[in-house]
């Protein structure tokens, strides 16, 4: 097979999604063979190609704007996240860095269960456990479909979480979630204390 028909179906792989080097073996090998090409044909349109060969996995995102370039519109979306969503990849990608500092397997498996129980100490109480179970496969099923987990066939409840979390979820995006929760944290405080008064 020439060049141009391995370009065509790897372009397209990635403007559908991510490229996971354990999914399509034969695709992330063309990828990687011709990555300069496809970097130069997403460059045209204004996106470029994030590929961590490490951690197996590739995407294209949208090109930081130039300062004396043109502006291109808007390719990828972006898409608001709920507090709970945001929440919850958060604590995934916590959850992922201890994983990653204790070696061993390159697969982090986690519960629906174990999920939830992290996810509790920071919604409001509730003693409807149905409800907080409920609400939880909501979010939980918004990240599978954000692509950050992955339901494990045949393990009713079981998420793989995906690797490429890391690159979405950067320390960055971790301290400015964090200065987030500490104003909720005084809010709620000042709310309290406006009860108690």
């Amino acid at each position: 097979m020439n060049e141009e028909d391995r370009l065509g179906p790897i372009l397209i792989t990635l403007f559908q999604g991510v490229l996971y080097r354990e999914t399509g073996a034969a695709s992330w090998q063309a990828l990687l063979d011709l990555q300069t090409r496809v970097r130069d044909y997403a460059g045209v349109i204004g996106l470029e190609l994030m590929l961590d060969e490490a951690e197996g996995y590739a995407y294209l995102r949208q090109r930081a704007p130039v300062a004396d370039g043109p502006e291109l519109p808007r390719l990828t979306q972006r898409r608001p996240l709920s507090f709970p969503v945001s929440l919850l990849l958060v604590l995934l990608r916590r959850k992922l860095a201890e994983f990653d500092a204790t070696g061993g397997d390159t697969r982090l498996v986690v519960s629906r269960d174990d999920i939830a129980n992290h996810m509790r100490l920071f919604l409001p109480d509730t003693a409807n456990e149905a409800r907080l179970f409920d609400r939880m496969d909501t979010h939980l099923n918004k990240v599978v479909e954000l692509g950050f987990l992955r339901r494990l066939r045949g393990q009713e409840g079981q998420y793989e979480v995906r690797r490429i979390l890391k690159a979405f979820v950067d320390a960055q995006w971790l301290d400015d979630f964090a200065a987030r929760l500490d104003a909720y944290a005084q809010h709620g405080a000042a709310l309290d204390e406006e009860e108690r008064a």
